[in-house]
Protein backbone atom coordinates (compact mmCIF):
# COMPACT_ATOMS: atom_id res chain seq x y z
CA UNK A 1 0.00 0.00 0.00
CA UNK A 2 2.02 3.28 -1.14
CA UNK A 3 -1.06 5.36 -1.85
CA UNK A 4 -2.39 7.38 1.17
CA UNK A 5 -6.33 6.36 0.42
CA UNK A 6 -8.03 6.63 3.80
CA UNK A 7 -8.92 3.50 4.88
CA UNK A 8 -11.66 2.72 7.30
CA UNK A 9 -10.97 0.97 10.23
CA UNK A 10 -13.14 -0.16 13.75
CA UNK A 11 -12.10 1.01 16.86
CA UNK A 12 -11.67 -2.94 17.68
CA UNK A 13 -10.13 -3.47 14.32
CA UNK A 14 -7.25 -1.02 15.32
CA UNK A 15 -7.02 -1.85 18.35
CA UNK A 16 -6.14 -5.55 17.14
CA UNK A 17 -3.26 -4.20 14.81
CA UNK A 18 -2.01 -1.86 17.16
CA UNK A 19 -1.48 -5.46 19.15
CA UNK A 20 -0.08 -7.62 16.93
CA UNK A 21 2.11 -4.93 15.18
CA UNK A 22 3.78 -4.88 19.04
CA UNK A 23 3.93 -8.43 18.81
CA UNK A 24 5.98 -8.73 15.93
CA UNK A 25 8.20 -5.74 16.68
CA UNK A 26 8.94 -7.09 20.15
CA UNK A 27 9.78 -10.48 18.15
CA UNK A 28 11.65 -8.99 15.59
CA UNK A 29 13.49 -7.42 18.46
CA UNK A 30 14.16 -10.27 19.99
CA UNK A 31 15.15 -12.56 17.46
CA UNK A 32 18.83 -14.33 17.44
CA UNK A 33 20.83 -11.82 15.15
CA UNK A 34 23.96 -13.64 12.37
CA UNK A 35 23.07 -16.69 10.67
CA UNK A 36 21.50 -16.20 7.87
CA UNK A 37 22.21 -19.45 6.34
CA UNK A 38 18.83 -20.54 8.23
CA UNK A 39 15.92 -19.72 5.18
CA UNK A 40 13.48 -20.90 6.98
CA UNK A 41 14.51 -18.37 9.90
CA UNK A 42 15.33 -15.54 6.63
CA UNK A 43 11.59 -16.35 5.50
CA UNK A 44 9.79 -15.82 8.57
CA UNK A 45 11.75 -12.40 9.38
CA UNK A 46 11.01 -11.72 6.02
CA UNK A 47 7.65 -12.32 6.32
CA UNK A 48 7.68 -10.70 10.07
CA UNK A 49 8.88 -7.58 8.39
CA UNK A 50 6.17 -7.60 5.41
CA UNK A 51 3.80 -7.83 7.71
CA UNK A 52 4.73 -4.97 9.85
CA UNK A 53 5.07 -3.01 6.99
CA UNK A 54 1.19 -3.94 5.77
CA UNK A 55 0.08 -3.13 9.17
CA UNK A 56 1.94 -0.02 9.70
CA UNK A 57 0.11 1.44 6.47
CA UNK A 58 -3.27 0.66 7.37
CA UNK A 59 -2.88 2.19 11.15
CA UNK A 60 -1.44 5.48 9.09
CA UNK A 61 -3.74 6.05 7.30
CA UNK A 62 -6.82 4.65 9.16
CA UNK A 63 -10.09 6.75 9.57
CA UNK A 64 -11.01 4.92 13.55
CA UNK A 65 -14.32 4.67 14.46
CA UNK A 66 -16.05 7.54 12.55
CA UNK A 67 -18.92 5.90 10.84
CA UNK A 68 -19.60 6.89 7.47
CA UNK A 69 -23.02 9.25 6.42
CA UNK A 70 -26.50 6.82 6.66
CA UNK A 71 -27.18 7.62 3.13
CA UNK A 72 -27.35 3.91 1.95
CA UNK A 73 -24.66 4.65 -0.31
CA UNK A 74 -21.83 1.31 -0.60
CA UNK A 75 -19.04 2.48 0.96
CA UNK A 76 -15.69 2.03 3.34
CA UNK A 77 -17.24 0.85 6.55
CA UNK A 78 -20.81 -0.09 5.36
CA UNK A 79 -22.60 -3.21 5.72
CA UNK A 80 -23.93 -4.41 2.74
CA UNK A 81 -26.27 -6.49 2.34
CA UNK A 82 -26.74 -7.81 -1.92
CA UNK A 83 -28.94 -10.57 -3.55
CA UNK A 84 -27.22 -12.70 -6.09
CA UNK A 85 -29.15 -12.45 -9.07
CA UNK A 86 -28.88 -16.12 -10.34
CA UNK A 87 -29.15 -17.69 -7.31
CA UNK A 88 -31.29 -15.01 -5.47
CA UNK A 89 -29.16 -15.94 -2.13
CA UNK A 90 -28.37 -13.32 0.14
CA UNK A 91 -25.16 -12.12 1.39
CA UNK A 92 -24.64 -9.36 4.34
CA UNK A 93 -20.86 -8.44 4.85
CA UNK A 94 -18.78 -5.22 5.61
CA UNK A 95 -17.27 -2.99 2.94
CA UNK A 96 -13.72 -2.81 4.74
CA UNK A 97 -10.29 -3.71 4.59
CA UNK A 98 -8.80 -7.06 4.68
CA UNK A 99 -6.18 -8.07 7.15
CA UNK A 100 -8.02 -6.22 9.82
CA UNK A 101 -10.44 -8.59 10.69
CA UNK A 102 -14.12 -7.16 12.25
CA UNK A 103 -15.32 -9.76 14.48
CA UNK A 104 -17.65 -12.31 13.18
CA UNK A 105 -18.79 -10.85 10.02
CA UNK A 106 -17.57 -11.39 6.54
CA UNK A 107 -15.25 -8.28 5.08
CA UNK A 108 -14.98 -7.76 1.50
CA UNK A 109 -12.45 -4.66 0.49
CA UNK A 110 -13.37 -2.00 -2.06
CA UNK A 111 -10.48 -3.66 -4.47
CA UNK A 112 -12.25 -7.58 -4.67
CA UNK A 113 -14.37 -7.71 -7.69
CA UNK A 114 -17.22 -7.45 -5.61
CA UNK A 115 -16.20 -4.65 -3.66
CA UNK A 116 -15.12 -2.92 -6.52
CA UNK A 117 -18.30 -3.35 -8.09
CA UNK A 118 -20.34 -2.41 -5.54
CA UNK A 119 -18.53 0.53 -4.69
CA UNK A 120 -20.94 3.66 -4.55
CA UNK A 121 -23.76 1.59 -5.49
CA UNK A 122 -27.47 2.37 -3.49
CA UNK A 123 -30.15 -0.03 -2.75
CA UNK A 124 -31.76 -1.53 -5.69
CA UNK A 125 -28.86 -0.99 -7.85
CA UNK A 126 -27.78 -4.04 -10.08
CA UNK A 127 -24.18 -4.60 -10.72
CA UNK A 128 -22.33 -6.77 -13.07
CA UNK A 129 -18.58 -8.17 -12.23
CA UNK A 130 -16.39 -10.33 -12.88
CA UNK A 131 -15.01 -13.70 -11.32
CA UNK A 132 -11.96 -15.01 -11.61
CA UNK A 133 -13.11 -17.39 -13.84
CA UNK A 134 -13.97 -15.29 -15.82
CA UNK A 135 -17.81 -16.07 -15.71
CA UNK A 136 -19.98 -12.75 -14.69
CA UNK A 137 -22.11 -12.20 -11.85
CA UNK A 138 -24.65 -9.83 -11.19
CA UNK A 139 -25.94 -8.71 -7.60
CA UNK A 140 -28.65 -5.97 -6.67
CA UNK A 141 -27.68 -4.30 -3.21
CA UNK A 142 -30.55 -4.33 -0.59
CA UNK A 143 -29.29 -2.01 1.82
CA UNK A 144 -25.94 -0.39 3.10
CA UNK A 145 -25.93 1.04 6.31
CA UNK A 146 -22.67 2.39 9.07
CA UNK A 147 -20.94 -0.38 10.73
CA UNK A 148 -21.53 1.28 13.74
CA UNK A 149 -25.43 1.22 13.46
CA UNK A 150 -25.14 -2.39 12.56
CA UNK A 151 -23.32 -3.71 15.51
CA UNK A 152 -26.04 -1.37 17.24
CA UNK A 153 -28.68 -3.70 16.25
CA UNK A 154 -26.92 -6.69 16.24
CA UNK A 155 -26.09 -6.22 19.91
CA UNK A 156 -30.16 -5.55 20.33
Amino acid sequence: MTSAQRIWLSPTAYERLQQELTTLRELCANEPGGDSSDENLTAIKRARQSRIQQIHDLLINAVVGEDPPDDGVAEPGMVVSVRYDDTGETETFLLGVRGAEHGDIEVYSVQSPLGSAILGARPGEQRTYRLPSGAELSVTVLAAVPYGMHTAEANG
